[in-house]
């Protein structure tokens, strides 16, 4: 046999597995044996360059990390879907779609349905050229996205070459999601590593997506489904989407298998139903059912809005619940002393997570819902939202039960909790507590203030207990030797944290003053404050009234920083920074970029590509404002898939309006 034979034959064994492995869920060989397969091919292609192809398993990952991604237009646009929360809606739907049609409801049984579990990921639009995969790019606004093809080609679950494909060009579309098992392994490598863990799979997968190094991105272990088959001349669609899944499928693509074809909206509820009990067994993440109309020829006739198709709705599974055992309520110290209780749960099992805790708010709520250690407790989590205590199950109070009280003194440093009586939180006063301190130093080393990488949870207790840290001042004075002696450390990490944290120096004083911990101050008003009295002098010598002439500082926040600078000892933590090096003049360290959005502001709503952190970051950093409520004062009105009431509101007052897509063009053009 030739190398190039043997070449061709590897290929074809390769692609067999890796879709019986990644798309079938059924392997044949092990992970070994595959290997093997795959160095042989690699060794063989290396001797014989001539002879490699871009189609090949072992060109998946490759090249250097992109500058940047390019913006691509779709060839048709991907739209939004409507939702439906209830069999009611499904129902409106259902009525619609007759009403549109001209039917009636004895003609009911007419309408087919496809009904497909709604993966919880990033939307991807595939193309390929004669069977070869050259382009993937993000749903973006629904008319202009990224172009990720380097990224798409490390996911193995889609081909890089189709099968039984015919001349030409097909596009497809679907959703790059993060297998739960994969996302419990990355979550674990990076509390490993002191790193922040995502919150849930869709915001891994979309992150991930949006790495400019492919093989970053191969590590993560993404995998996709595709759910549509869009036809290069709309108008002549035939058949149905059932038929259209199966071609998929004929294809070598990956087509998530539980989708059925339903006679009518009847069988559409039963489906939804069963598969909002069914859900945790997959081993991904499902937020809803997306039901479609079968009939292609029918979905012609139905058209879109500008937004929706009308031809499908996106159903949403309720927020789950379920009844466990409140052992006790615990209560958590703040950064800023704000004393907070929580409930400890008997561990159940949840929306793919177990849950022991759940947020109880303050003091007032766990009263007015009458919330007691040892009841039977209902606890809801819905989405990534935080689990939270709806309320006792009074009928299974266990007898002698007493009503919580809050503590009166600080579990951490025991000193007297005080609360202002215009307030509902309780707090502690000590500057010195060692819980404060070490929340404290968590807010300043985070990203969004002082941006000091590896200075995790796990470090900052072992700095706060050793009494290595007391204030923030303190890392400044850290010595590698001390920090290479702390469990889980050595010389390369302690000299890698030395290097950020001296490297925090340069940081924008904007980000020193968020980074310290004043309340009321978030990045919005200390980058007010920055700019209107450019150095931490300037601060000093202002008065309060002055403070609350400047734009986005109210009269809470400037009496709250005037406290804070009249404190002797905030006073002496900020001549420590300030001799440590720190930046306390505006304009000095990094290079801030053109304000270009001064003077204007914008509301975001709904869901984005980008996340809010990034957008908010992109507008304040060019000199704009967030605000937080729609009013004609507004600028701007960001709108992403699923915007609430902020949109209506928006149209009504005259509000410009922004699609995901013109914000990005508006943010790359200023």
């Amino acid at each position: 046999m030739t190398p190039a034979d043997r070449i061709a034959q590897l290929r074809r064994v390769i692609r067999d597995h890796e879709e019986r492995y990644y798309v079938l869920a059924d392997p044949q060989i092990s992970d070994a044996e595959f290997d093997r397969l795959m160095s042989e091919l690699r060794e063989l292609e290396r001797a014989h360059p001539e002879l490699v192809t871009p189609d090949s398993p072992t060109q998946r990952v490759g090249g250097r990390p992109a500058d940047g991604f390019a913006t691509v237009e779709h060839a048709t646009p991907m739209l939004s879907l409507d939702n439906a929360y209830s069999d009611d809606e499904l129902s409106a739907f259902h009525d619609r779609v007759l009403r549109v049609l001209g039917r009636t409801q004895d003609a009911a049984p007419d309408i087919a349905y496809v009904a497909e579990l709604k993966i919880d990921g990033l939307s991807i639009a595939l193309s390929y050229e004669d069977g070869l995969l050259v382009r993937g790019v993000t749903r973006g606004d629904g008319t202009r996205g990224e172009d990720v093809t380097g990224n798409v080609r490390t996911i193995r679950a889609i081909p890089l070459r189709l099968t039984h494909a015919a001349p030409g060009r097909i596009d497809v579309r679907g959703e790059v999601y993060l297998p739960r098992a994969a996302f419990d392994r990355v979550n674990q490598g990076r509390e490993d590593a002191d790193e922040p863990v995502f919150a849930n799979p869709r915001n891994a997968a979309a992150g991930t997506m949006r790495n400019l190094d492919p093989s970053l991105v191969a590590k993560r272990g993404l995998s996709a489904f595709v759910y549509q088959l869009v036809e290069e001349d709309e108008r002549d669609a035939q058949g149905s989407h059932a038929s259209a899944l199966q071609r998929m499928r004929h294809l070598g693509l990956p087509v998530e298998p539980h989708w059925q074809r339903c006679a009518g909206i009847g069988e559409v509820i039963a489906y939804c139903r069963d598969w909002a009990d069914r859900r945790q067994t997959l081993d991904f993440d499902t937020d809803g059912v997306v039901v479609k109309v079968d009939d292609l020829a029918l979905r012609a006739r139905l058209g879109a809005t500008s937004k929706f198709p009308r031809w499908a709705v996106a159903y949403k599974f309720p927020a789950q619940q379920a009844t466990t055992r409140l052992l006790a309520i615990e209560v958590n110290v703040g950064r800023t002393g704000a004393v907070t209780p929580y409930a400890v749960l008997d561990p159940i099992r949840l929306s793919g997570s177990t849950i022991s805790m759940a947020t109880l708010h303050n003091e007032q709520e766990i009263s007015r819902r009458d919330i007691r250690p040892g009841d039977m407790v209902v606890i809801e989590k819905g989405g990534d939202v935080i689990p939270k205590v709806v309320g006792p199950i009074l009928s299974e109070r266990p007898p002698g039960s007493v009503p919580w009280e809050m503590p009166s003194t600080c579990p951490a440093c025991g000193s007297a909790l005080d609360k202002p009586a215009d307030e509902v939180v309780w707090r502690c006063l000590n500057g010195a507590c060692p819980a404060r301190i070490r929340r404290g130093l968590l807010h300043f080393a985070s990203r969004r203030a002082m941006n000091i990488e590896g200075l995790g949870d796990s470090l900052v207790d072992q700095l706060v207990e050793r009494g290595l840290v007391r204030e923030v001042a303190d890392l400044y004075a850290l010595e590698p030797a001390a920090l290479a002696a702390l469990d889980r450390m050595g010389q390369k990490s302690a000299s890698n944290l030395i290097e950020q944290i001296s490297r925090s120096r340069s940081a924008e004083f904007w980000r020193v003053l968020y980074g310290l911990g004043i309340r009321h101050v978030g990045e919005r008003v200390a980058q007010a404050l920055s700019a209107a009295f450019g150095s931490i002098d300037g601060l000093l010598a202002s008065t309060e009234e002055r403070m609350q002439s400047v734009r986005d500082i109210g009269p809470v926040a400037a009496a709250s920083v005037r406290r804070y600078l009249d404190e002797p000892h905030n006073l002496a933590l900020i001549e420590r920074l300030r001799a440590a090096g720190v930046t306390m003049v505006a304009g000095e360290g990094p290079p801030a970029r053109s304000q270009t959005l001064q003077g204007l502001t914008f509301v975001l709503t709904g869901s984005m590509e980008m996340t809010r952190d990034d957008a908010e970051r992109a507008i304040v950093g060019r000199g704009g404002r967030v605000g937080a409520s729609v009013s004609k004062k507004t600028s701007y009105v960001v709108a992403g898939a699923d915007p609430g009431s902020k949109l209506t509101r928006a149209q009504a007052l005259g509000v410009a309006v922004l699609d995901e897509g013109a914000f990005s063009r508006l943010i790359m053009e200023k």
